[in-house]
């Protein structure tokens, strides 16, 4: 991908077309949109906002990979999601006057295109399609949550280290010889802190999925080597031996 310095417009309006906060808007309003907004970099490790700051920056990834964290009133560090180029981030920040209610870590060095929130607000004045979008996104995570919070409650551990893997290769699966690789990097305390459990229980797991021949791994990235086995974990329809519920 390219240095956003060096994206041309086309380049721009064809990553940021990927982002739900663009749907029906015509290249004319999608021009307006990005040249309302300013352009950065974030290093990786780097953050773009943390939990419980005032909300007053919305983001569209052009480039790298982003790692939604919440912490807990007890100070636990939960994962709650992965977004790469073409998602959004803070959409908040124009529909509530609530702070972040979490932080969003590059994983990857990322570029991104960033309206502060009067601009945005603005913009969507003038476009309500923008609002619409907006409340769209905000509709989809919200149930993306729910669904998240009912796998924890209702499903094994198995099948949840399982389905975190299969979204993540939904969103950045690439395929190789081997099977499809998982194209970032991600530690197995990173898929505890995803999956609501510990990092023994992730890494006994792990390590049989190994054993089995259904994952490898590529220095820090995961490899898919029988994805068709770990869709059976996934679904409880695992030939594996069972794991206790935690």
């Amino acid at each position: 991908m390219l240095p956003y310095a060096r994206m041309n417009l086309a380049q721009q309006e064809k990553i940021t077309a990927q982002c739900v906060l663009f749907k029906d808007l015509s290249p004319e309003v999608c021009r307006i949109v990005l040249q309302n907004g300013r352009f950065m970099s974030v290093n990786q490790g780097e953050y773009f906002f943390h939990q419980g700051e005032t909300a007053d920056t919305l983001y569209v990834i052009l480039n790298g990979r982003v790692k939604l964290i919440q912490l807990t009133d007890a100070g636990q560090q939960v994962i709650v999601n992965y977004f790469g180029a073409g998602a959004g981030l803070g959409i908040i920040v124009a529909l509530s006057n609530i702070p972040y209610p979490l932080s969003a870590e590059a994983v990857e060095a990322c570029t991104a295109v960033a309206w502060n929130k009067d601009t945005m607000k603005q913009l969507m004045r003038q476009q309500p399609q923008l609002a619409f979008n907006g409340l769209e996104m905000i509709g989809h995570r919200f149930a993306q949550l729910q669904k998240r919070f009912q796998d924890i409650s209702t499903q094994r551990v198995e099948q949840r280290v399982a389905r975190a893997l299969l979204r993540l290769v939904r969103q950045f699966g690439k395929r190789i010889p081997q099977g499809v690789l998982l194209d970032m990097p991600l530690s197995r305390e990173d898929l505890a802190q995803m999956t609501g459990t510990n990092l023994y229980n992730v890494s006994r797991i792990m390590s049989k999925w190994e054993q089995a021949g259904i994952i490898g791994h590529d220095h820090r990235k995961v490899i898919l080597c029988k994805a068709h086995e770990l869709v059976l974990i996934a679904e409880d329809l695992d030939i594996l031996d069972r794991s206790p519920k935690k």
